[in-house]
């Protein structure tokens, strides 16, 4: 899954440790959702979209072939 998460953290000048902090999570997952290793849970997401006051969908977006999964 794509994601704009170090685009908008990056705007507010915030780090990995940071933002893990607010949303309650490590360094290490903040990393991994970046990088495309790790989707958040449907609760996480919302809490994320929350704290940067979008909507998931402008935050989150399927990759080609996900569709379907």
């Amino acid at each position: 899954m794509k994601n704009r998460l170090k685009v908008l953290r990056a705007e507010r000048d915030w780090s990995q440790a940071t933002l893990g902090d607010k949303l309650d999570v490590s360094r290490q997952t903040i990393n991994a959702i970046e990088t495309g290793r790790y989707d958040p849970s449907l609760p996480l997401a919302f809490k994320i979209a929350r704290l940067f006051e979008r909507t998931i969908e402008d935050i989150f977006e399927q990759q080609t072939g996900e569709e379907n999964a």
